[in-house]
């Protein structure tokens, strides 16, 4: 095998590149132009199924659907018994490309779109896209907070979304619906699966709003705006990084460490003293029964001593529940209220404490004391 030889993946075998599909190209859609010539040689026709909880709403609106697709002369059918809508060309029919929007607006009905918003797909200028996020994330609940991230805090971020591309933006269940112009079609897209790839919507955002202030500048239209771009970096680092960085601080660690005369520090834990010796074997519960002689008695006498053992834990049990339940009946220790006299002695004793002197003042009162007790 020659080093010219490139090995090619098979599942990309077949890709090749798409030029005409850049971002920089506006796939701007012709105004459709009537044709006169007759009716179609060949009838088109498209159908799809729609949950069970849409068939209230879409029995209540098919009249306005009908309505709709008459003036561009298709006709539409629902059929509540194998819950499925389908379009089909008519002879008023003179628009080749109309069946396809109304393949469009029916998959969009059966998506959760409201009939006021879906009948815009019939316009020339709005195109559709229903990006599939089910089966981009095993992890259910990961899968659940994603999808909650693009929708916002109260809305917010899929408001701001909606404002940036010009789009109107339905997330339900495993799909994202998108109404909008072509060329928006591809950011919310863009958005939508970064976001299902852990990149949070907030970076797509404000690199929208920064071309959107670049745009109005007719100096920078010929001009590359890299350099105004925000380059967020990543924050999850690999294996190799992050060891890479740990090197780099022990490295600062220990320079600083030289300087102050110390010894180097190292990363790796002590290593344990390392025995050929396995750790001695535990007895095994044979062993243990014979030690106490539980091995050698009977099958009665084991149920006997077991039942004593269980009636022994019940009792223990119900003695420690029954202390629990009586200490809720035993009245707390109030104080006594004093009587007269206790309350003057306990007065009396506050006012000797409170006019105490040295210890020679007391003794002169009790000789003072003595001599009016003699007279």
């Amino acid at each position: 095998m020659s080093d010219e030889e490139v090995v090619v993946n098979k599942n990309k075998a077949h890709r090749k590149d798409k030029p005409w599909d850049t971002d920089d190209i506006d796939h701007v859609r012709y105004p459709s132009i009537s044709l006169q010539s007759g009716a179609f040689l060949e009838e088109s026709s498209f159908a799809t199924l729609f949950p069970k909880y849409r068939e209230k709403y879409l029995r209540e609106v098919w009249s306005a659907v009908t309505k709709a697709l008459e003036t561009h002369g298709v006709a539409c059918t629902l059929d509540l018994v194998n819950g499925s809508m389908s379009v089909r060309t008519t002879r008023k029919t003179y628009d080749p490309y109309i069946i396809l929007k109304a393949r469009d607006m029916i998959k969009l009905l059966a998506r959760g779109v409201a009939v006021q918003q879906a009948v815009k797909i019939l316009e020339d200028d709005i195109s559709c896209d229903i990006i599939k996020i089910g089966n981009l994330v095993r992890n259910k609940e990961r899968f659940v907070k994603r999808r909650q991230r693009i929708i916002g805090p109260d809305g917010s971020t899929l408001k701001a979304i909606e404002l940036l591309t010009q789009c109107y933006v339905l997330v339900q269940g495993n799909t994202v619906s998108v109404m909008g112009p072509h060329k928006s079609l591809k950011e919310v897209r863009r958005i939508v699966l970064d976001c299902m790839k852990n990149i949070h919507p907030i970076y797509r955002i404000k690199e929208l709003m920064i071309r959107r202030e670049l745009a109005k500048d007719p100096k920078l239209a010929t001009e590359s705006w890299d350099r105004f771009l925000p380059n967020f970096r990543k924050r999850h680092l690999k294996t190799s990084e992050k060891t890479a960085k740990k090197n780099e601080r022990l490295e600062v660690r220990n320079a600083a460490r030289e300087k102050a005369g110390l010894e180097p520090a190292t990363s790796q834990p002590a290593k344990k003293v390392y025995t050929p010796f396995p750790p001695a074997q535990q007895p095994r519960k044979v062993d243990l029964q014979l030690e106490s002689g539980e091995y050698f008695l009977k099958k009665h006498e084991k149920e006997a001593r077991e039942s004593e053992k269980r009636k022994q834990k019940q009792t223990e049990n119900s003695e420690k529940k029954r202390a629990e339940r009586s200490q809720a009946f035993v009245a707390p220790t109030e104080e006594r209220d004093l009587t007269v006299e206790e309350k003057r002695h306990k007065k009396r004793k506050v006012a000797e404490s409170e006019s105490e002197e040295p210890n020679e003042k007391p003794k002169k009162k009790k000789k003072h004391k003595e001599r009016a007790d003699a007279a």
